[in-house]
């Protein structure tokens, strides 16, 4: 361009191939050639972006005067069509002299009207009026349309001036042109107020320009990175060069972004991995290759001649990251054909599929520790990838947990396992016999290894067992078989048969190693539940013969109870239903922490300890302080074995005469309450440690229950879960007991288990429902003694009438041996206050209560000693007698049968003969 420097070539630090790389060449053209590819683009944009804005300049500008002139005539014909329809413009054209009527008003008219001249005209364009009153008189020319009643405008050119102008003819009312008006904006006045727009149409193209001139750079210094500044010949000669190598040579070429998406693939490739046509841009894990392939490709792996399947070809894979070589994050991959290892592929898949059934039989055979369980896993596991169809039979008492003995005859069925479901095999739990020598069966358990029958069309000695079942396994296209024994620890456990049929290869001698392999994997998991399960029936045929196996005859509740033993493992929950004097009862419920022959055996140490301390007749809190103390010691005597520390124990005595239990617990769960009218309680008991830790006392609290109430005991198996948390599982119970407020205990418990039965038991599970029942006021008898030996005769006297009132007049002379006996030494060795008590119930219970807390004690008397000889013949007349300690002194009680019996023969008490004094 004339008057414009030439652009300089941008230098590159690259020397321009071809003869004429040194020699400068003139012109634009030769120097726009010279520079590289973004200097010619930057070129190209700012040459575009110039003809562009001077383009859009020039129209804008025209636009805007063609704008400018139309607006002045709108103005212009406005103006002249309201002077022209304004009142006394007709009525002064009529006049003898319109100018001197007109002049005065145009003038006026010309100071609000927006227009450069305004003119009343005759109708030949004689003036008759105009704003400049020098050109009075003059005619106008050009009128001739609007002097026949048109109404026109147009950019007039002539004198007095160039104008955008309008004439608009005045008419009578019978539409006869008598005068005309003219109106106009002069040219000079429209170029005035178009050259207030140019200066803002020139900095809009001005800024337009700058911003397409950066924008251009900006394109051109980030093409000038990514081309690294070479120029055109150089770019082409590159993807000429990378064309040719990339879809010439034969070898696959893949470039995998940082993403995992295939950014590049040649010919090569595409034929190999059988790539679709819209592969570019997709992750290769869309791509429908192997997965193994696709996992490799996407990790950005380093390998190195790396052999993976690819359709019905075996590709050898080498990955490369090209980071390090200056290229965006991601890797380049290299594909070779190697189909000709096709064979030693077969081998090698072969033997990586025969590896993965090993591997999926030890993940999946033996998940559970039941015997048939483990035998269904081993058949499912080698169906269909090593057998078509799979039997296994064990031994009878396998199943069972036995201990196989004697050589085996005969099996049961226990699994079956094939590709269909209308096989010919004997269904599971048939039993099937080995009585026939020379089969497979028959030689496989004698030599104790695998044995391979692989065509069982010409196999006689294998249809001796069953000509029938054999030709109809034949029939059905069973072909081949391998059996092998299942042996543990020497001792053979089963039977495994693999069978295949129509459609699969017959089995080979390099089957008999893997089959003894799967086999024996599948054995050990056998035995080790056939073990568990001898153990599981073990412990839980303990724990049961622990458990009490009937309640005890008792009056004081109504009792139900139910317990089920864990599933996997019997755990130590127990519960007892325990009497005691005075017509109280006890109930107790625990739980040992673990599983097995150990907890159950702990659990019934600690409920004969439980039963031993409750004939000491303790408050609960005292018994639970024996007890774990107990639990400490045999803990401190078994350093090296399990220890019991970490049972838990509720034991609460139930008091019929006045409503009231006591209730102590140590680590375990709170008993539920349900009152008569049916709302559900848990009182909140004070909580020590579980029992053997020792770390703080215990506790009771006395619940106050009405006649109907129910006590419910319970372990934690009941309410916790791994699919329930505790709480859930208290609320549960709380709604369940709500429910069945009015049922008796039998049906409290049916419900309660209906409803929160887990579907697995990991736990024990142990329940106990009492309903509270209140001794009639009228079988109890009650007298205050004063400390003197001669009341004891009244007392006597009113207990004969009291048993007289009851009809127990056969027991009456019993009852009063007894209570003379016990009142004297109340009286005798005791302290005030001294009270006596009857209690009518199954039994008539006698008691003596005094102040004093020393205890009595059998003694046997010599013949010459005067007194000793009381309690002896207390223990004699009653059935049981003993004492127990209360805050203010001590009970002396005995219970004796309500049917009479024949008396001891008291001459033969040591002292005490026909002439004794009893005191009577």
């Amino acid at each position: 361009m004339p008057g414009r420097s030439a652009p300089r070539r941008r230098a590159t630090g690259r020397r321009s191939a071809g003869p004429d790389a040194g020699r400068r060449r003139p012109g634009l053209w030769w120097e726009l050639r010279a520079r590289s590819v973004a200097g010619q683009v930057l070129v190209l944009q700012v040459l575009v972006a110039v003809l562009l804005i001077a383009a859009a300049l020039l129209v804008v500008t025209t636009q805007a005067r063609n704008d400018t002139e139309q607006d002045a005539q709108r103005r212009s014909r406005a103006a002249a069509a309201a002077y022209a329809n304004s009142p006394g413009v007709a009525e002064a054209l009529r006049s003898d002299d319109p100018t001197a009527r007109l002049q005065p008003s145009v003038e006026a008219a010309h100071w609000d009207s927006g227009v450069d001249f305004i003119a009343v005209m005759s109708t030949d364009g004689t003036r008759y009026a105009d704003t400049d009153a020098d050109l009075v008189g003059e005619r106008t020319p050009g009128v001739d349309r609007a002097a026949k009643g048109e109404t026109f405008t147009e950019i007039f050119r002539g004198d007095p001036t160039d104008a955008a102008r309008a004439v608009v003819p005045v008419t009578e009312p019978g539409g006869m042109v008598i005068g005309l008006v003219s109106a106009g904006v002069e040219i000079e006045t429209v170029g005035e107020s178009m050259d207030d727009q140019l200066p803002v149409i020139f900095i809009s193209a001005a800024a337009a320009l700058a911003l397409a001139v950066g924008s251009a750079a900006l394109v051109s210094r980030r093409l000038s990175r990514q081309t690294r500044g070479i120029g055109p010949s150089e770019m082409t000669r590159m993807y000429e060069h990378h064309d040719a190598v990339l879809h010439a040579v034969r070898e696959g070429v893949l470039i995998i972004g940082h993403d995992g998406r295939l950014a590049l693939a040649n010919d090569e490739a595409r034929r190999l991995l059988e790539l679709p046509p819209d592969a570019d841009g997709r992750h290769v894990t869309e791509l429908g290759l192997d997965p193994a392939t696709a996992e490799l490709l996407s990790s950005h792996r380093a390998v190195t001649d790396e052999v993976h399947l690819a359709g019905n070809r075996l590709v050898a894979v080498n990955t490369r990251p090209t980071a390090p070589h200056g290229g965006p994050p991601g890797s380049v991959v290299t594909l070779r054909d190697t189909t000709e290892l096709r064979a030693l592929s077969g081998t090698a898949e072969v033997a990586r599929e025969r590896l993965n059934i090993l591997y999926d039989a030890g993940v999946r055979i033996g998940t559970t520790l039941d015997v048939v369980r483990t035998a269904e896993e081993l058949a499912d596991v080698t169906v269909p990838r090593f057998a078509d169809f799979v039997t296994v039979e064990l031994l009878e008492p396998v199943p069972l947990g036995g201990e196989p003995v004697g050589p085996p005859s005969e099996m049961r069925r226990t699994a079956l396992s094939g590709v269909r479901d209308d096989h010919p095999f004997q269904p599971v739990g048939d039993l099937i016999p080995f009585v026939a020598p020379g089969t497979p069966m028959a030689e496989a358990l004698a030599s104790g290894h695998a044995v391979l029958e692989a065509d069982l069309t010409v196999a006689d000695a294998w249809r001796a067992q069953d000509p029938e079942g054999a030709s109809h396994a034949v029939a059905y296209g069973i072909h081949s078989l391998v059996t092998v024994p299942l042996q543990a620890r020497g001792v053979v456990l089963g039977l495994t048969n693999f069978w295949r049929g129509a459609g699969s290869e017959p089995f080979g001698e390099d089957d008999l190693t893997f089959a003894e392999e799967l086999a024996a994997r599948a054995a050990v998991a056998i035995d080790n539940a056939r073990r568990f399960t001898r153990e599981h029936a073990m412990a839980e045929t303990l724990q049961r013969s622990l458990l009490p196996h009937v309640l005890p005859h008792q009056s004081a509740l109504d009792v139900a109870y139910r317990y089920l033993p864990a599933q996997a493992r019997v755990g130590g929950d127990w519960f007892d239903v325990i009497p005691l004097p005075g017509a109280r009862v006890a109930l107790v419920v625990g739980d040992v922490v673990g599983h097995g022959l150990h907890a159950a055996a702990t659990m019934g140490r600690l409920r004969t300890a439980v039963h031993n301390f409750s004939t000491l007749d303790l408050p609960p809190d005292e018994l639970l302080a024996y007890l774990d103390e107990l639990v400490s010691r045999i803990d401190q005597d078994e350093p090296g074995g399990e220890g019991i520390t970490g049972a838990t124990c509720l034991y609460a005595v139930y008091d019929p005469v006045s409503g009231q239990c006591d209730v102590s617990r140590a680590g375990h769960l709170a008993p539920a309450v349900v009152r008569p009218d049916g709302t559900v309680d848990f009182p909140d008991l004070p909580l020590a440690p579980p029992l053997g830790l020792g770390s703080m006392p215990f506790e009771s609290t006395t619940l106050h229950l009405l006649e109907g109430s129910r006590l419910v005991l319970y372990t934690d198996g009941l309410v916790e879960d791994r699919d329930r948390d505790i709480d859930a599982g208290l609320a549960l119970l709380r709604a369940t007991l709500a429910d069945a407020a009015h049922r008796t205990p039998e049906e409290t418990c049916e419900a309660v288990f209906a409803r929160m039965l887990p579907e697995h038991r990991r736990d024990d599970i142990a329940l106990l429902v009492a309903r509270t029942r209140l001794l009639d006021r009228s079988r109890i008898a009650d007298w205050d003694v004063p400390l003197d030996p001669a009341a004891v005769a009244g007392v006597r006297a009113a207990c004969s009438r009291q048993l007289a009132e009851w009809g127990l007049e056969e027991i009456a002379f019993t009852t009063e041996l007894v209570l003379s006996e016990l009142l004297t030494n109340a009286i005798r060795y005791g302290s005030a206050p001294i009270h006596v008590r009857l209690l009518y119930e199954r039994t008539l219970i006698c008691e003596v209560t005094d102040g004093s807390s020393t205890s009595p004690h059998l003694r046997r008397a010599a013949i010459t000693d005067e007194g000793g000889r009381g309690l002896f013949l207390v223990a004699q007349l009653a059935q049981r007698w003993g004492t127990r300690y209360t805050p203010t002194g001590k009970v002396v009680w005995t219970e004796q049968a309500l049917a009479g019996g024949p008396l001891p023969d008291l001459g033969l008490l040591p002292g005490l003969g026909d002439d004794a004094d009893l005191g009577l």
